[in-house]
């Protein structure tokens, strides 16, 4: 099977920014052809579908395209209920209304052709991936000559938004990614991740910072973070306001968090084992000795999660048992269902990362970075080349997508036993299956109350796979376990903070069930789901003390203040 590359299909649009022909190849009924690049496709992956659906597939489609043609003959302007096509532009002339209402046409029938393959699951959600990735990048709205909202702007300014346009995209070309926010208007440590604390302790993997206390006292108990060091940690940290990391410490904790380095060639063989023993185990121990608390909350975000829980099933066949309790944040554990990630994980795949960057070599952050905004072309790529290259526009800034764009790269030996363990051959979940830094590793011997978070929306860690770790951990003691579920996505719904009174959450005491069924019975209520965890924190955080007086200790004095040089490397 070909695997599917998003880079290469923006590469090819570039070359095509002002490329008529392939416009009148695509508004050709799609029924009547060959049907367009997406018959060739099926056949390449070895799919097929059966006669009489396809049969009927074209005569709906040939009905619907021949009602489009008369409404165009008589000038009709059609529906078009896609905020792709929603400004005035789109319908003030019958010509553009009637590109976007084919295009929309061709597009519901090639994926009616995508869902009705005949194949195996996984070949069918590459396919229905590859189909949709094709179409959204077909668009009329992606190309100047059949975009009326770009022509409007070229007229009006002269030709000024056409040069603009070009040039962003030439600079974008040489960053070798699409700009989504003006990133002049940032700076990490000065308005992003700007919480006050100290980096206490540094590897060659990771700096600890303490963050300094907000209250009169804290909790006995301190709060390790472990963030996805697929990403930069200030997801957790990006304004006062929507911080995850200043409402722990406002809340009394004393909050530690992992600053994940970001690899080059000097950690080109790195590996698990080595995040795992060098990394969340050396952080947890590091955060007990300047405690002096044996029991410590531990925190893990995404595969942050997947890491510190890790590391406490390692630490638990040594016989130690450091944790007073675990947060997991839209996390995998179980890897059965992974959403649309999956389309980019077969044996082939993983085999081809394991011969080239296997034993040693780095994953570079911008291969991720351009993976995760296929997820969600139509947002995170197909937008911005319509508003930056073909209108001018720049784009505004914001401080999510700014973190967005500060990639981070990934040792290749850690990436690729990563890829085939969990995502490939799921053996995280089966007691035993793996051993890690000499251990055997076993997620129901983590001896901790967990509390665990899905968002609803969620598309890189499904809600439902979230909510399959109250499965594997303390499986002897279920009501050990709480699982809440928050409206939105990955992010967004991670970061939600209680002032905003945005959005809502989910609430079941029942984790036995399946997760449909806990989805059916639960309770919705309004707003944020951080006071949830912030009650299951207190209630595992031991008493309130004083506060420390300096962060660290005379073994682990302070080396710089937060957020630590760590964080300002970037991979571009």
């Amino acid at each position: 099977m070909k695997t599917f590359d998003p880079q290469a299909m923006y590469s090819e649009w570039m070359s095509q920014l002002v490329n008529q022909d392939i416009w009148q190849e695509w508004m050709k009924p799609a029924a009547t052809m060959n049907p367009m690049p997406a018959a060739d496709m099926l056949k390449d992956l070895g799919a097929q579908i059966d006669q009489a659906t396809m049969t009927r597939l074209q005569t709906e489609y040939m009905q619907e395209f021949g009602k489009l043609w008369q409404d165009f003959a008589i000038s009709k302007i059609p529906d078009l209920n896609d905020r792709r096509f929603s400004a005035p532009d789109w319908h003030n002339h019958a010509m553009h209304s009637y590109s976007a209402a084919s295009y929309l046409l061709n597009a519901r029938f090639l994926m009616a052709m995508a869902e009705s393959v005949q194949a195996p699951i996984k070949t069918k959600q590459k396919i229905g991936f590859a189909v949709q990735q094709m179409i959204d990048a077909m668009s009329p709205a992606n190309f100047l000559v059949t975009n009326p909202e770009a022509q409007s702007k070229l007229i009006e300014s002269k030709g000024e938004s056409l040069a603009k346009g070009i040039t962003q995209m030439l600079a974008d070309m040489q960053k070798g990614r699409i700009s989504q926010t003006d990133e002049s208007a940032f700076e990490v440590g000065k308005n992003v991740a700007t919480s006050a604390g100290t980096v206490v302790y540094e590897n060659r993997l990771f700096q600890l910072i303490q963050y300094q206390p907000t209250t009169k006292t804290v909790h006995q108990r301190p709060l390790l973070m472990v963030p996805p060091c697929i990403n930069k940690f200030y997801i957790l940290d990006l304004q006062p306001e929507n911080s995850v990391v200043r409402y722990a410490v406002d809340q009394g904790h004393t909050v530690f968090l992992v600053s994940w380095a970001n690899p080059d060639e000097s950690m080109a063989e790195v590996s698990w084992n080595d995040y795992i023993e060098d990394g969340a185990i050396q952080a947890i121990k590091v955060v007990q000795k300047i405690s002096k608390q044996d029991k410590i909350n531990t925190f893990g975000f995404c595969v942050g999660g997947t890491i510190v829980s890790t590391a406490l099933s390692v630490l638990a066949a040594r016989g130690e048992h450091p944790a007073s309790s675990l947060t997991l944040l839209t996390t995998l554990l179980d890897f059965t269902q992974t959403g649309v990630l999956d389309v980019f994980v077969d044996e082939m795949q993983v085999k081809m990362r394991e011969q080239t960057i296997g034993s040693r070599g780095i994953l570079p952050g911008k291969d991720l970075a351009s993976t995760f905004s296929s997820l969600r072309a139509n947002d995170l790529v197909w937008n911005y080349v319509q508003s930056n290259y073909l209108k001018g526009e720049a784009p505004p800034p914001f401080d999510l997508l700014y973190w967005n764009a500060d990639s981070t790269n990934l040792p290749g030996p850690m990436f690729c036993w990563y890829l085939r363990n969990t995502y490939l051959e799921n053996k995280l979940k089966q007691p035993g299956a793996l051993t890690v830094a000499g251990s055997k590793v076993d997620l129901g011997k983590i001896d901790a109350p967990c509390f665990v978070y899905g968002s609803r929306e969620d598309h890189i860690v499904p809600w439902q796979a979230a909510y399959a770790s109250t499965a594997l951990l303390n499986p002897r003691h279920k009501n050990r376990n709480r699982f809440v579920l928050g409206a939105s996505g990955h992010i967004a719904g991670v970061v939600n903070p209680p002032a905003k009174k945005k959005r809502s959450y989910w609430t079941n005491e029942q984790t036995g069930l399946d997760s449909e069924s806990w989805l059916a019975s639960a309770t919705e209520h309004p707003g944020s789901w951080w006071p949830e965890w912030s009650a299951f924190l207190a209630e595992h955080g031991g008493k309130m003390v004083k506060i420390p007086t300096i962060p660290g200790n005379a073994d682990f004095p302070a080396i710089e203040a937060a957020p630590g040089r760590y964080v300002k490397v970037r991979a571009d």
